[in-house]
């Protein structure tokens, strides 16, 4: 299946913590742990792994793992959801020894969050609410050492918001809830573009710009130079047998 994303906005000026502030690397999966994500050694590799609830956040995260050089798998898991993991990777070694205490997972005291961590957080695990101008990150539901850190995190990268803990039925928890249009700005600016593989409406999009009245022209009119075609990015390969819809 091809997926071609749209060709980049023009003139958008870069965040400090945004996606495009560094370029990919393998800590950038502390996202993940920070989340539902787990973590689990074997001699000098790791492999890092999440269950998603939909195919198109499979395509996302294998694209992203690509991107960091790191091969992956998808599995059905036994609740009918999908299990996205990495290959064991010297290269995550390093991530384990940070988050690991003997088999149980601890964020590091050192923890923080920046643009590509949130865009791997916000793909295995961001719900979008349109009818309360909110979106969920999902945690961990047996993590709750995680839940305080990934709270301050969020807060000093200005996505302050509500840590929802009840979960059952129809209750959203344990999660984080971002609220606001302009919290929502600040997540869009930092988790970067949509994905091709994710739907619009499950994505935060950039604010608008705001238009005012036209300013009447006098004088002499400068001759506009034709516009110019975008090129659009080479399309990321589909994975294998998992259909986007769903």
């Amino acid at each position: 299946m091809s997926l071609s994303p749209p060709p980049p906005p023009a003139g958008r000026q870069l965040s400090l913590f945004g996606i495009e502030a560094a370029e990919p690397n393998s800590a950038d999966l502390a996202g993940l742990l920070v989340g539902p994500g787990q973590v689990v050694r074997m001699g000098g590799t790791a492999r890092v792994s999440v269950v998603v609830d939909a195919p198109w956040r499979v395509h996302v995260l294998v694209a992203e793992f690509a991107a960091r050089g790191l091969a992956a798998s998808w599995v059905t898991t036994a609740d009918e959801h999908l299990g996205v993991r990495t290959a064991y990777a010297r290269g995550l070694a390093s991530l384990a020894a940070q988050w690991l205490r003997g088999a149980m997972k601890r964020p590091p005291a050192d923890f923080h969050l920046d643009g590509p961590r949130l865009r791997l957080w916000l793909a295995a695990a961001g719900v979008a609410e349109p009818e309360r101008e909110s979106f969920l990150l999902r945690l961990g539901a047996s993590d709750e050492h995680c839940w305080a850190v990934a709270s301050t995190a969020l807060e000093a990268v200005g996505l302050a918001g509500e840590m929802i803990t009840a979960r059952g039925g129809e209750l959203p928890g344990p999660a984080y809830r971002v609220t606001g249009r302009r919290r929502l700005a600040r997540l869009a600016e930092l988790v970067g573009e949509r994905p091709p593989a994710a739907p619009p409406d499950a994505w935060p999009a950039p604010p608008t710009p705001r238009t005012g009245p036209a300013t009447p022209r006098t004088g002499r009119v400068t001759p506009r130079p034709a516009p110019v075609t975008p090129r659009t990015a080479p399309s990321p390969h589909a994975v294998d047998q998992l259909p986007l819809g769903g």
